[in-house]
């Protein structure tokens, strides 16, 4: 693709700008999902091997450009708060990529992922102290019971690889509420540039247990691939946040569903049943809920503030 062709969506304005970015991050998320799935199903390369190299390759590919912009500073004033959140994030890539290695439908795995909402508000209440209202807490209810529905836990397909990206999804929420705790006393910079260097070293360190299998040919450019396509998902989700408002960008985050599904269908040739649709819409209903009421809130602060200057 050209640079005349990427510079096109800024001139339509920032919101389309926005929403073009969020779906090719999805497109991109869709690409890892499914060359991942290849590299550890298909080609047979042990997942914690595969995570490691995931994020290895993808900081590879963004070190440089990093550079050139000038590393931002590493000051922090926790952390171990720093370290809790990269290693919760690196456990969750552990669990979402041992979940792809044993055949979790692609398209089922994100579905269940798409619960991590509705832990961070959980979390947010239990252990942030944050008030909860009584709306939130039945988005979180409904979410948890699309979840419930898309797992079947009571059919004769249902195993225990079933609940690895469950997992993966408490255990980013988790790293999204240490963050947001962050966030109150250290930059930006500094908590994005601790989650980029750490990553891919305590992958590795996750992986040294069970070995470092050095990868096949075609497993190299499946996982060279998953690399580099991890890099370019991030920039496009950042592109996305910076060019629109994440109450605009966030719905279209939900496009991934589908495009996973698709990939799923298109190289393995999985149909999703029809119960996860119908858990797909409990949660994507119950999410778009939540983020319509933080807008509205946040929306009547700024009106206030507004008033009261």
């Amino acid at each position: 693709m050209s640079q005349t062709t990427l510079a096109k969506p800024s001139a339509l304005g920032a919101p389309v700008a926005g929403a073009f970015w969020m779906i090719l991050a999805g497109v991109a998320f869709a690409g890892v999902n499914t060359l991942e799935q290849v590299a550890t199903v298909s080609l047979h390369l042990p997942a914690p091997t595969a995570a490691f190299l995931q994020y290895a390759i993808a900081l590879v590919v963004v070190l440089p450009w990093a550079a050139r912009r000038g590393l931002p500073s590493l000051r922090t004033r926790r952390p171990g708060l720093q370290a809790l959140r990269v290693l919760l994030a690196a456990v969750g890539v552990q669990f979402w990529v041992l979940g792809l290695s044993h055949a979790v439908p692609i398209g089922q795995a994100i579905a269940l992922v798409m619960t991590s909402p509705f832990v961070v508000t959980l979390g947010a209440g239990l252990f942030l102290g944050e008030k909860v209202s009584i709306e939130r807490w039945l988005a979180v209810v409904v979410g948890f019971a699309g979840g419930l529905i898309i797992l079947d836990p009571f059919s004769e397909s249902f195993t225990t690889a079933s609940l690895y990206p469950l997992a993966a999804s408490v255990l980013w929420a988790g790293a999204s509420l240490v963050q947001k705790k962050l966030l109150a006393e250290d930059s930006p910079e500094a908590v994005t540039a601790w989650l980029l260097l750490l990553l891919a070293p305590v992958n590795l360190l996750l992986a040294l247990p069970t070995g470092i299998v050095l990868p096949s040919g075609d497993a190299w450019i499946a996982i060279i691939a998953v690399g580099v396509l991890t890099a370019a998902a991030q920039g496009f989700l950042a592109l996305a946040y910076a060019r629109a408002d994440a109450a605009y960008v966030q719905p279209f985050d939900h496009v991934k569903l589908p495009l996973n599904v698709i990939a799923g269908w298109l190289v393995f040739g999985w149909i999703p049943p029809s119960h996860l649709w119908a858990g797909a819409a409990l949660i994507v209903g119950a999410s778009m809920f939540l983020l319509w009421r933080e807008s509205r809130q946040q929306g009547a602060k700024t009106a206030y503030s507004a008033s009261s200057s």
